[in-house]
């Protein structure tokens, strides 16, 4: 998520009444996730085993629960709860508006576009040409939407990521300030659920097409001409490349990469990345043939311990 406008580090430690370590006009452009930040961009960490990685991201500016040495070019925003002062800038840089319309005054819908009865859409929503939008469609505020989508009925765009922190009291959720963008000729079927991300984009690519109640996580990447059948669940930070087929019932767990043009058999479980260009069934997901021969020797295992009691 990057700021309207350029901040310094004095600024960002003022808004948190927070220690700092840097030159105060330090530069601080946005902020973000470690899995997308950017030179100018805050990242928070709060926990000693991923220090050294938010230290060494491209991110450079650190939000950090201990003072620690700087690297060089670098700065660090000291805090008592990392978590929290990383909500306080999400809800500074990127409030909650509440809506005052069926339809926000802001949102710009494109020509030839059909909203049909009953669809919400927030504020800042951009909606390209030759859309059609079926009734009771959900769609959140900054949500980006091309040319030539289909949405039906009932699915919701832009809700917040699943993400909370373990406290002794309570969880604690990280607020969300990314957004959803769907592009050109996408369609999405009935009930489905696309989560916005944290502080960038779920993005489903050109030509997609995804079927009824597929759920979709926060700054999960679809590629361009996947094909996604019902009822599949994908979880956060997944990246699905060109071409990819899922088939029904799916489950990929959070942060692996589905390559270019694999297929994933129904009913399969994903735990870990895939290689494209290849098949998969299974829980855990594998080869294809291999998963099957696995599972016709399973079934002579009965056969083998009968043979051995009859020796």
């Amino acid at each position: 998520m990057k700021f309207n406008t350029p901040q310094t580090l004095q600024d960002i430690a003022t808004i948190l009444d927070c220690d700092f370590v840097g030159n105060a006009d330090f530069p601080v452009l946005g902020m973000n996730e470690i899995h997308v930040v950017q030179p100018g961009d805050i990242v928070f960490v709060d926990h000693p085993k991923y220090y050294d990685k938010a230290l060494q991201s491209p991110a450079t500016i650190i939000l950090i629960n201990k003072e620690v040495a700087c690297p060089a070019g670098k700065a660090l925003l000291i805090s008592d709860d990392p978590f929290r002062d990383f909500n306080t800038l999400t809800n500074h840089f990127n409030p909650f508006v509440a809506a005052t319309a069926v339809i926000a005054a802001s949102a710009k819908i494109g020509k030839h576009t059909v909203i049909q009865p009953n669809v919400f859409i927030g504020n800042n929503v951009i909606i390209g040409d030759d859309c059609l939008i079926h009734p009771n469609v959900t769609i959140y505020d900054n949500t980006i939407i091309g040319n030539n989508v289909t949405i039906h009925a009932g699915t919701v765009l832009g809700s917040d990521a699943f993400y909370y922190k373990n406290r002794p009291e309570k969880f604690d959720k990280l607020v969300s300030g990314g957004n959803v963008i769907i592009k050109d000729n996408v369609d999405l079927g009935s009930l489905c659920t696309i989560d916005k991300g944290v502080t960038a984009s779920t993005t489903i690519g050109e030509g997609t097409k995804i079927d009824n109640q597929v759920h979709i996580g926060h700054d999960t990447v679809i590629g361009s001409r996947c094909l996604i059948a019902s009822q599949v669940g994908i979880a956060g930070c997944v990246l699905l490349e060109d071409f990819v087929t899922i088939w029904g019932q799916v489950g990929i767990t959070s942060g692996v990469t589905i390559g270019e043009k694999a297929v994933i058999s129904a009913q399969s479980g994903v735990s870990k990345s895939l290689p494209g260009h290849k098949s998969y069934f299974g829980t855990p997901a594998d080869d294809f043939r291999k998963k099957y021969k696995e599972l016709a020797s399973i079934r002579l295992i009965p056969d083998i311990i009968e043979k051995l009691d009859n020796l």
